[in-house]
């Protein structure tokens, strides 16, 4: 292998594919995807099976990595690693507000709507094709990435020799109404969970809150802050160490200057760090849609809310955080998913989405598949996945009250060691 980086422990090699936009017209537009190739130095002259890695998300590119550490180096003790950069992230034709400026509308939700799991799979089996086509390969999903495996699983397993997951088993059946009145309640008891622990919490979030009522304050990036803004922050209440950092934030947000009470302008510039709506605009775009088979999502989240009223943050009431949800309100609120409002509200009604998981072919599975699930995961409801693992032919699991939903990248060579374990029924260690 000859690297086009040297990390500490690691070879890495670029690849850039050019793939079909439209796999039903592969000879139309073409797009750029992107896939790091990772080698331990020991093992540069081994040939060794790839695993696969599809990060979550949707709309995040994979991982940068600096060494040889974390699920990575337990990988590499096995197999080569590819870092896909999913189609629209990173450094394969990336999707944003620039990119799609010269589309209409109509046009823009029509490419939008080659970017969920089904393509992701298409680009990896065209991938493999090039990289090794006599052989199969490992693959590797966290949260998003896990829906991407289980689509693997659904149409192309033929090329895939044994599969992990982690945080990611989805419903297979259920609406994106079920999933997210499953979703409001987790985050309800995220939010108690925060305000318990960190008692002068709710204090500082109402003080926070109310000045933004009374006061106009804007982003580093621009925009206003509002209250609906801030209530985003609690996506990071299911994160390992993400409450922590939304606790340590709120301590620093008001400070006292000669002309009164301000917002911090750190806190400004670091709330903007903590939420991803402006640089990952696919995870606004097609959130709701890695959850519709058939049907139009109709801003689930928005609609569900409305039995959640305790979530509609009135002053002198209890400040409660929101989770993963997207609100039709963001496109008007965040600048970088303005100019993409029209072709979100298309999405929203698109009802001829295809369908992800061919249950049949599921239930007769025969790749090897482990999966972590997370008993407390705010992201994806636990009864939800073990209810479709339930489904799944060959389906190890592992629960666990452990981790938090992004477990992997805290603790990720003891979770996958756990999973490999698992798969090839050895004793878990």
């Amino acid at each position: 292998m000859k690297p086009d980086i040297v990390l500490a422990g690691v070879l890495a090699k670029k690849h850039t594919f050019t793939l079909p936009l439209n796999y039903q017209h592969p000879i139309a537009e073409q797009i750029k995807v992107f896939a790091r190739e990772l080698c331990s130095t020991e093992n540069k002259d081994k040939k060794l099976p790839y695993l696969v890695f599809f990060q979550g998300g949707p709309g995040f590119a994979a991982m940068r990595p600096a060494s040889n550490s974390g699920w990575i180096r337990r990988a590499l003790k096995e197999f080569r690693v590819l870092l896909l950069d999913q189609r629209g992230t990173g450094l394969s034709t990336p999707v944003n507000y620039q990119s799609l400026k010269h589309l209409t509308p109509i046009e823009q939700a029509q490419y939008l709507s080659h970017f969920r799991a089904d393509n992701i799979i298409r680009d990896a089996e065209a991938i493999r094709a090039q990289l090794c086509p006599a052989d199969k390969w490992a693959i590797l999903g966290q949260s998003f990435g896990g829906f991407c495996v289980l689509h693997y699983l659904s149409a192309a397993p033929k090329g895939v020799s044994e599969a992990y997951i982690t945080g990611g088993i989805p419903s297979l059946t259920r609406s994106s109404d079920e999933v997210y009145q499953a979703t409001y309640h987790r985050v309800l008891a995220k939010n108690h969970a925060f305000f318990q622990r960190f008692h002068d919490a709710q204090h500082l979030v109402t003080r926070l809150a109310k000045h933004l009522i009374d006061n106009e304050v804007y982003l580093a990036t621009g925009e206003r802050l509002t209250v609906e803004m801030l209530q985003l922050l609690g996506i990071n209440l299911g994160m390992e160490q993400g409450p922590e950092s939304v606790y340590y934030l709120l301590e620093q947000a008001l400070i006292n200057t000669p002309s009164g009470i301000e917002v911090n302008p750190l806190f400004l510039n670091h709330f903007c760090q903590l939420l991803d709506y402006n640089t990952n605009p696919i995870f606004a775009l097609l959130h709701e849609a890695i959850y519709c088979q058939q049907s139009a999502s109709q801003w689930a989240a928005h609609r569900v809310r409305q039995a959640f009223p305790a979530f509609n943050y009135q002053v002198g009431k209890p400040f409660l955080f929101t989770g993963e949800m997207i609100y039709p309100w963001m496109f008007d609120q965040f600048s970088h998913l303005r100019p993409l409002k029209a072709a979100a509200e298309i999405l929203a009604s698109k009802s001829d989405w295809p369908v992800l998981y061919h249950l049949e072919q599921l239930t007769q599975n025969r790749v090897p598949v482990a999966a972590a699930i997370y008993s407390e995961d705010m992201f994806v409801e636990m009864q939800y996945s073990l209810e479709s693992a339930q489904q799944i032919g060959q389906l190890k699991y592992w629960l666990t009250s452990e981790y938090e939903h992004n477990g992997i990248r805290m603790d990720g060579e003891r979770i996958l060691d756990k999973l490999i374990s698992l798969n090839r029924g050895e004793l878990l260690r």
